[in-house]
């Protein structure tokens, strides 16, 4: 059965930084698209970041040059380091894995974790 597990949300004020951990079980995805979404109340789940295989990363405007998305191909896991936060990054963070379309976009995407937390605060 397929995993994955976000970790490292919290309170943060604006301007502070947070990195979030994505775990990931019951299968491979080194050789797989993994990515960050983000849900505020409210508000449909959106993209945040995603890394290929390769090492590709692609970012949603917003958050490119704040946010920076890695991977541990040996641990299973993805990482999203977050720089600068401010409240509009208020969320809940979403680790999602199996892709089947564009990259962009949430139904494309056949696994999910829990989500985890972020509040900025001003």
């Amino acid at each position: 059965q397929v995993q994955l597990v976000e970790s490292g949300g919290g309170p943060v004020q604006a301007g502070g930084s947070l990195r979030l951990s994505c775990a990931a079980s019951g299968r491979s995805f080194s050789s797989s698209v993994m990515g960050w979404f983000r849900q505020a109340p409210g508000k449909e789940r959106e993209f945040v970041a995603a890394i290929a295989w390769s090492g590709s990363t692609y970012y949603r405007d917003s958050v490119e040059g704040r946010f920076t998305i890695s991977r541990d191909n040996a641990k299973t896991a993805v990482y999203l380091q977050m720089l600068s936060l401010n409240p509009e990054d208020t969320a809940v963070y979403f680790c999602a894995a199996g892709l089947t379309g564009l990259i962009r976009s949430p139904s494309s995407y056949r696994y999910w974790g829990q989500g985890t937390q972020v509040t900025v605060s001003s």
